[in-house]
């Protein structure tokens, strides 16, 4: 059985081709400013991005007349429970009016349908853990003010699949462990999972939370209502404050965390500075989330591409030890667990949910 996986980003798209349970293809394209500032909306990109896809398969020596299920990346539909779906209409509405805003994984389930529909109807197209899983517990939803609310955003997929790889390395069930799970990317996510569910999570797209390579995470409150109405800005700068041109993007005109890495580590101290706070918040977050789980915590697990920074790390480690060991799994393996979860439905395994 082969299945192919899609995985847009806001400037890539990884694609991977899986025979069984082993990876036959993986190809991360790239997408310069250039090739995207002529569309307006993200949605816009499907044709230009499906293209891309379809060629690099092929050139890859891969039918796609083989292929028996396409799983995307899932986007920002409405908040779902974990698990594995079928792309139906109602999903495809959402992903193009995107009710909580657009984010380029919408795209996933929206390519991964077009393609199975070509290939015909015996070919089934999924998304699995989109952004806005959510099994927040309803205390946790509650904010200061009753015209605010607490949302479940963030990394749901590779959270959800490192928690399983590190059970199974502890010889445990995901169900039956305690683990607070910091993705470190783009965007930062902090979650406390309990026997199987993430109880409470910080909305890692534009809301609270630390402070990353793109996003401002959260900010002190009195000083932003200042800053919305001085003037100075419009609704658009605001918002690209707090997502886009927030966090290292501001603070060191980069988004990239390497970079920030290498001149910390070659005595910037202004590098360091951010570098060390970035780490601080991340560290705080953990200690918040061991609250919410009682202080009962089988393990806190750092992942996602910063974690391959091991100052970072070690800043981490030194704080949040006290609570729990601490685990470190670098990168993502969003593609695998995209395959993983389309495999299992082809084999019967599981069963695919409705949306």
């Amino acid at each position: 059985m082969k299945v192919l996986a899609i995985n847009p980003g806001s400037t890539s798209t990884k694609i991977a081709v899986y025979e069984d349970d082993k990876e036959i293809f993986i190809k991360t394209l790239r997408h310069t400013s250039e090739e995207l500032k002529g569309f307006e909306k993200i949605t816009d990109e499907f044709s230009f991005r499906k293209d891309i896809i379809i060629r690099e398969v092929k050139e890859a020596g891969i039918d796609l007349s083989e292929l028996n299920a396409i799983v995307g990346r899932g986007g920002l539909v409405k908040p779902i429970p974990s698990g594995i779906y079928e792309v139906n209409d109602k999903m495809k509405a959402d992903l193009v009016s995107s009710p909580l805003g657009e984010h380029a994984s919408n795209l996933g389930g929206l390519i991964a349908d077009n393609i199975a529909q070509e290939l015909g109807e015996e070919v089934k197209a999924y998304i699995v853990d989109p952004v806005v899983v959510d099994e927040m517990e309803d205390v946790a939803r509650i904010a200061g003010h009753p015209l605010f609310e607490r949302r479940s955003i963030f990394h749901a997929l590779n959270q959800k699949a490192i928690a399983r790889t590190h059970a199974a390395k502890e010889g445990k069930k995901y169900e039956d462990m305690n683990l607070i799970i910091a993705h470190l990317g783009g965007g930062i996510s902090v979650g406390a999972h309990e026997k199987g569910r993430v109880i409470d999570v910080n909305n890692a797209l534009d809301g609270d939370g630390p402070f990353s390579p793109e996003r401002s995470g959260t900010l002190p409150t009195g000083q932003l209502v200042n800053l919305c109405f001085s003037g100075k800005y419009s609704k658009k700068e605001v918002k690209l404050m707090l997502k886009g041109k927030g966090g290292l993007v501001a603070h060191c005109g980069t988004n990239s965390a390497y970079e920030v890495e290498k001149k910390a580590a070659a005595g910037d101290k202004e590098a360091q500075l951010i570098e060390n706070a970035m780490a601080y918040q991340i560290a705080k977050s953990c200690g918040a989330m061991a609250v919410t789980l009682k202080g009962k915590v089988d393990a806190i697990i750092l992942t996602g591409g910063i974690a391959y920074n091991p100052n970072l790390v070690a800043y981490v480690r030194e704080r949040v030890e006290i609570i729990a060991p601490l685990a470190v799994y670098p990168g993502e393996d969003e593609m695998g667990a995209l395959a993983m979860n389309g495999m299992l439905v082809l084999k019967g395994e599981i069963q695919a949910k409705e949306y």
